[in-house]
């Protein structure tokens, strides 16, 4: 079958873009993903019925209803919680503004290839904005970059627009955000603190599908930071723990939802076996003690979002 182009908005409203299929008429999740960061399917309003009708999602490839695209716009799904708008994000910046002067934090930069210096990260976020400080993590030893660094602005306007979008920076896409704040102290150059309490590694994969290996999940996160870890149960139980080698990429992911294999999973953070186990599972029979066993393996307990 000879390309064609499939019609893809965000919005139905709005003009749409067209994303090319592949020879058997197919169109990747990843074509519509990188001209829609963060999309996980499509939709499209059906002409009889008037209602809305998801398009077949199979391992990260799209298929045409009854084999057909048509001329039908196709609207880009976006996980619940994932969307974010620049129009909403600029209003509710605004607002802050009115009330008063808003301080600028030093950002995580998620996703660096190991190439880029501090001199290529300030060259391109100065395009933003007067850039205050830029940080590559480097390992203490071998001086090579840990695949996140820091970054912070002079106006706060600037800072909002940055963590509104996504980055391509160096040839890869990477994420910019504010480290979460019930994690303190980041490894950040204005924000370290030496008094705070060690901070978990590992971060817990909720609603992971059953073809997902410890080397897709390994393969995936390791664009965010070194990865020295993948444990998923057995017998499957739709989750899995990731360790990073720092601290702070592990706990920058927290609550995001991302797109592994064409799903949308979602992360959380994963807890000492120890902590709490008891008053999470009281009636577990054998006791705490036998529960940690169970979870011997794994170092860790369900989130207590996810029990």
């Amino acid at each position: 079958m000879s390309e064609l182009y499939i019609r893809v908005a965000e919005e139905e409203n709005e003009e749409p873009m067209e994303i090319p299929s592949e020879d058997d008429g197919t169109v990747l999740l990843s074509s519509v993903a990188a001209q829609f960061p963060g999309a996980c399917g499509l939709r499209y309003r059906n002409p009889e019925s008037q209602c809305m009708r998801g398009v077949r999602l199979v391992e990260g490839v799209l298929h045409a209803p009854e084999n057909d695209w048509g001329s039908l716009v196709y609207v880009v799904n976006y996980p619940k919680d994932n969307k974010r708008k620049m129009d909403e994000i600029d209003a509710a910046s605004a607002v802050k503004v009115k009330r008063g002067f808003q301080k600028t934090s030093d950002l995580i930069v998620l996703g660096l290839p190991w190439k880029t210096s501090e001199q290529d990260l300030k060259d391109y976020f100065t395009t933003f904005g007067e850039v205050i400080m830029v940080q590559v993590k480097r390992d203490a030893k071998t001086g090579n970059s840990k695949g996140f660094g820091f970054v912070r602005f002079t106006e706060y306007e600037t800072q909002t627009k940055v963590i509104a979008q996504r980055h391509m920076i160096d040839g890869r896409w990477c994420d910019c955000k504010l480290p979460n704040s019930r994690n303190f102290p980041f490894d950040c150059p204005s924000q370290a603190s030496p008094d705070e309490p060690m901070r978990s590694r590992k971060i817990f994969v909720g609603r992971c599908t059953e073809d997902m290996s410890t080397d897709d999940l390994r393969q995936y996160f390791m664009q965010y930071g070194e990865v020295t870890d993948v444990f998923i149960p057995k017998p499957f139980r739709a989750f899995a723990f990731v360790t990073f080698a720092d601290d702070q990429v592990a706990q920058a992911l927290c609550g995001e939802d991302l797109i592994i294999k064409g799903i949308s999973v979602h992360i959380s953070n994963a807890e000492p076996k120890h902590n709490n186990i008891h008053q999470l599972f009281p009636n577990f029979p054998g006791g705490s003690a036998s529960l940690a066993a169970m979870f011997d393996r794994s170092q860790y307990q369900f989130p207590s979002s996810n029990v």
